[in-house]
């Protein structure tokens, strides 16, 4: 377990499997500009969503030990996948630091956003398959009905930059077309975007969907999340200004820097991303 600190000035700590999480960090700081910022994907071992419980469990633990010896004051998972299997364990391991995932506050903002409470999730096939938002939706209204849609070729067009354009807009209308098309009582009211690629593609996916279907997008939620959490523990920064951000990756520099400056919203090159190897050996993993 982990002594936690009061210090407001310490980073956020982010990590994901990868580059797609940067949504989430462009969220925060478009959010809490002044707030440190450390993000980690660990695009050594990515996709998570391929691996089993087990692993992705552990592999969520190295990541969050090694952002906590960085010294952070909050930890967000932004991993869907991570987030539907490991939030718990991470909770338990890092105790009383605070760990906030992407499906939870995406849940949230779609329930409250909802007038008929018929959601529809759009994640990939291996967060749709654990039921992670289904789960979390119906803790809030056991009466909510929800569609649970695997989209998963917007990661693969968010990944080459075509997130954008006549491909981008054909795949969308293949997934979400039919969706459109039904009649109002049994179209879903609201959809959420629960990939943290998917952001990339709001435009084609709400024209697939046409203006009827309001979108939650995880990312904005979760940063309004951190948000909440950090003036609950009265952890916002002092500083003044613009915060510090922190890149790291676990393999693969230059392709991070090509495919995550679209993610991000900035650009960066490779020399701004600090590599490194996360073994178990050299953490103090624990539980």
């Amino acid at each position: 377990m982990y002594e936690t600190t009061t210090q407001e000035n310490l980073p956020i700590g982010i990590f994901d499997s990868g580059v797609g999480g940067l949504t989430v960090l462009h969220a925060l700081k478009n959010l809490l500009p002044a707030e440190n910022l450390l993000y980690l994907g660990d695009t050594a071992r990515l996709p998570y969503g391929t691996k089993s419980h087990d692993s992705v469990t552990r592999y969520a633990l190295q990541a969050a030990d090694y952002l906590v010896q960085r010294g952070i004051k909050l930890l967000v998972v932004a991993c869907n996948t991570a987030s539907a299997l490991a939030l718990e364990s991470l909770r338990e391991h890092l105790a009383p630091l605070p760990v906030i995932g992407v499906v939870e506050p995406g849940a949230i903002a779609a329930v409250e956003c909802s007038k008929s409470q018929h959601l529809l999730v759009l994640a990939t096939e291996a967060t749709t398959s654990q039921l992670a938002y289904t789960r979390a939706i119906l803790r809030l209204n056991p009466d909510a009905v929800i569609e649970e849609m695997p989209c998963s070729l917007f990661v693969a067009l968010a990944e080459e930059g075509w997130h954008q354009g006549p491909v981008a807009d054909v795949v969308a209308e293949q997934y979400l077309g039919l969706i459109r098309e039904r009649s109002a009582d049994l179209r879903p009211d609201t959809a959420i975007l629960g990939c943290t690629h998917f952001p990339l593609l709001q435009g084609p996916i709400a024209q697939a969907l046409g203006p009827d279907i309001k979108i939650v997008d995880s990312a904005t939620t979760t940063a309004q999340a951190v948000q909440e959490e950090l003036v609950r523990l009265s952890l916002l920064t002092d500083a003044d200004g613009g915060g510090d951000l922190q890149l790291i990756a676990t393999d693969g520099p230059e392709r991070f820097a090509r495919v995550g400056s679209a993610f991000l919203g900035e650009k960066f090159a490779a020399e701004d991303i600090k590599l490194i190897d996360i073994h178990p050996t050299d953490l103090a993993v624990s539980g």
